[in-house]
């Protein structure tokens, strides 16, 4: 007990030094979990040697990411995900899987006779790290964008994947059908047990302690730890009920409660669960740092395949199928897991474990620094695919001369970029002077804008507006009046300030109309060549200040009334 004590200090004062430095460096905090665990356990340092203390440590690590991984799967969410979703995520999954499982074997790794190195790894590069790609479009404020929203999802369905394999494992020993239809048996009861008592029981127990923080954190752990414990009655694994557990509540009304008293404590057993891992970690030689180059090389390449193709073939375009592949080109914290599991039940060699964690180590890195610059990259790959054959969404207008008279003509107002200001302000114009729809020209490179505005009849021109070359050939320059209304922050590549001087350089005598995030942008926008700038916290403080008033004359639901009528009435593009 003692010894444990010990080895879990040492455990979070490692990982909290080595996370320092990788903050500061901007690597992943896995990273450094990673090789804290290396550095004192046996292979390392050896200040941490007793198999029991890592086994404990992990396995409490575990339950609690995987409950927390559960929390996270909304299956609502997933009933509602549209088709390019679930088509982009069944062609990745699919795909991936039978491509590794083609090249892992063609490597000659096993894939029967009780090891199963193929299959472990054709599933781990199948799935895509959530951290990372959560934590980097959140910094770059892409999670609502439509790569974006592609990327979240096909990560939720990863994650359904990975639990119906963890479902499975134990029984590859002995994959007859009845040995895997007990499994799936044993499954669904622990899911029925988990959806009854979440459905009928918690909610009046949460709602009575609702106000007692305390008992909320107790209760969701009691939660977890029972639920674990039927799954291992049912010959299942702790593991796999903690996952469970987080799954059946994901949509529990105090879902969002439990998930923020957990978290601090889930970073605790997170930190200790990766710290852990690289405890198991030897020291690479030659063959195992090849083999995790490949497994490394091949999860880039297939997620290229896998994702880029089923979206270009729903023709979404060349940049909404890259970004969604370059996002996802890492392997998963889950994926770790997975081998976790494949190691503890014998059926994957030390070897193949430990290449598949550098795997993991170096797409890391790398994919993060790919993220950070998917613009770049993105903007390079699409001119190379073009050169190849492949057609983007702006094929039909570069063949019918945008820009240079007929039918691609720019009208006189011309929209530059398009999100919920410029949706906002076309269903205006719809409501008030439909004549003037005629006029509009819209340039902007999502595809659901480019195929939704050409369906309601008006002229859109699909481009990227912070690519000069974009605005040369709409012939920007014929425009009367252009207008800006994407923040900076959702501006890719760009800011409303360089886009201005910009366009003043190519139309010297067109009216443009900027937006500017922060009041000291006005005044540099105007400088840079905007002849109005819009300020949209001032028209909300308007907005606001009138609720207020109605609120003290007591006429707030006639208020509501109003906005209410006022949404029906709206048929924007943007929801």
């Amino acid at each position: 007990m003692h010894e444990l004590i010990r080895d879990i200090t040492l455990c979070i004062l490692f990982a909290w030094g080595l996370g320092l430095l990788a903050h500061f460096s901007r690597q992943p905090l896995i990273l450094a979990y990673l090789i804290a665990g290396f550095f004192i356990g046996p292979f390392g340092m050896g200040w941490v040697k007793s198999q029991e203390s890592i086994s404990v440590i992990s396995e409490l690590g575990l339950i609690f990411m995987l409950f927390m991984i559960g929390l996270e799967i909304d299956l609502k969410k997933i009933v509602r995900a549209g088709k390019v979703i679930l088509f982009a995520g069944a062609g990745q999954l699919i795909g991936g899987c039978l491509l590794g499982i083609l090249f892992f074997a063609g490597m000659g790794l096993a894939i029967s006779g009780g090891k199963f190195d193929a299959l472990y790894l054709c599933v781990a590069c199948a799935l895509s790290s959530t951290v990372i790609i959560v934590k980097v479009l959140y910094e770059k404020r892409e999670l609502d964008t439509l790569p974006g929203r592609i990327t979240l999802g096909v990560l939720v369905l990863q994650d359904i994947f990975a639990i119906l394999f963890l479902a499975v494992q134990p029984s590859l020993d002995n994959l007859q059908v009845g040995v895997v239809l007990l499994s799936i048996a044993r499954v669904a009861v622990l899911v029925a047990t988990a959806l009854v008592l979440s459905r009928y029981v918690l909610p009046r127990l949460f709602h009575q302690i609702a106000r007692r923080p305390e008992l909320v954190l107790l209760g969701a752990l009691a939660w977890c730890f029972l639920i674990g414990e039927i799954a291992e009655r049912l010959h299942l694994s702790r593991e796999m009920g903690s996952l469970v557990a987080g799954v059946s509540i994901s949509t529990f009304p105090y879902a969002l409660d439990v998930t923020a008293k957990v978290t601090t404590l889930r970073d605790f057993f997170i930190t200790l669960f990766f710290v852990a891992l690289g405890m198991t970690i030897p020291i690479p030689g030659l063959s195992v740092i090849g083999l995790a180059l490949v497994i490394a090389a091949f999860t880039v390449a297939s997620r290229l395949v896998t994702t880029f193709t089923p979206l270009y073939l729903m023709k979404q375009g060349l940049r909404a199928s890259l970004l969604p592949a370059i996002n996802l080109a890492q392997i998963s914290e889950f994926s770790l897991v997975v081998i976790q599991t494949g190691t503890a039940a014998n059926h994957i060699s030390t070897e193949t474990a430990s290449a598949a964690s550098f795997a993991f180590v170096v797409l890391a890195v790398l994919s993060t620094f790919a993220m950070g610059r998917s613009d770049q990259l993105v903007r390079g790959l699409i001119g190379s695919l073009k050169r190849i054959g492949l057609r983007d969404l702006d094929h039909d207008q570069d063949s019918e001369g945008a820009g240079e008279g007929g039918h691609g003509e720019i009208r006189r107002i011309v929209i530059l970029g398009f999100f919920r200001a410029a949706s906002a302000l076309l269903n205006q114009i719809e409501r008030q002077n439909q004549s003037l729809l005629e006029q509009i020209s819209v340039i902007d490179f999502n595809p659901l804008v480019f195929r939704t505005l050409s369906e309601r009849g008006l002229h859109v021109i699909y481009g990227d507006i912070s690519n000069v070359d974009t605005l040369v050939h709409a012939g920007i320059g014929k425009a009367e009046i252009i207008i800006l209304s994407v923040p900076d922050f959702l501006l890719v590549g760009a800011d409303n300030e360089k886009l201005v001087r910009h366009v003043r350089t190519l139309n010297p005598t067109a009216k443009i109309v900027a937006t500017a995030d922060l009041l000291a942008d006005v005044e540099e926008l105007y400088k840079a060549g905007a002849d109005y700038v819009t300020v949209t916290r001032i028209s909300d403080a308007g907005e606001l200040y009138a609720v207020i008033e109605a609120t003290d004359a007591g006429l707030l639901d006639d208020k509501r009334a109003e906005m209410d009528a006022r949404l029906a009435e709206r048929r924007e593009v943007l929801p």
